[in-house]
């Protein structure tokens, strides 16, 4: 049986939301259920740079006064807690633009060639130029890592479907606060639309291709 394998010339690694404010909230170090998902996107990252790949970093890019956000009406919050129906939910941005809290972790830190992909909304294609730059590019194929799995990631994910871009999730490279989410996506939802791979084996599939 011949080796899974991607093209590195046609492939590109996404990241989604691996940013300060996300990841770093106890006092600049990494929150616990991250310090593994870092560690495997350190993997990825070490692969693609050894073959050159494009790399591109999607990060929330949100207004301090959340006149860019969305506020519409809903039945809860992120943690699943209820809203009152009769008015709209305040939200307030985990991270603002230009902020410590937006910048990129150090651990996967962007070179100048490297892509960010500025966002307003759970998926990082959605007015944005990372389409134009993916296809400038020649990328058919996107490796994808980050979180919240079961926000940006997911909705990253139906848009690069929907654009008719191959996909590949990587599980320990993403993170969400609810497990169980996490777990269904990747074992009922992802498998429909992508392959779902380990970092180790993301990085094998670059490495076998001649």
């Amino acid at each position: 049986m011949s080796k899974e394998t991607l093209n590195p010339d046609t492939t590109a690694l996404l990241f989604f939301d691996m940013l300060n404010g996300h990841i770093k909230k106890n006092q600049g170090k990494p929150i616990d259920r991250y310090v593994p998902v870092i560690k495997a996107a350190q993997t990825l990252l070490q692969a693609a740079r050894q073959q050159n790949m494009m790399v591109a970093y999607a990060a929330a890019n949100h207004r301090a006064d959340n006149a860019t956000s969305s506020h519409t009406i809903r039945d809860t919050d992120n943690r699943l807690n209820p809203l009152p129906i009769d008015q709209k939910p305040e939200f307030k941005p985990v991270v603002a633009g230009g902020t410590w809290e937006a910048a990129v972790i150090d651990e996967l830190a962007p070179q100048e060639s490297d892509y960010m992909i500025p966002k307003y909304r759970w998926s990082a294609f959605y007015q944005t130029y990372l389409d134009l730059a993916l296809r400038a590019r020649g990328i058919d194929t996107i490796i994808l890592a980050g979180g919240s799995t079961d926000v940006g990631v997911t909705s990253t994910a139906f848009s690069a479907r929907d654009l008719d871009y191959n996909l590949v999730i990587v599980p320990d490279a993403c993170s969400s606060q609810e497990t169980d989410n996490h777990e269904q996506l990747m074992k009922r939802i992802f498998p429909r639309m992508s392959r779902v791979r380990q970092s180790d084996d993301v990085a094998a599939m670059l490495n076998n291709h001649s």
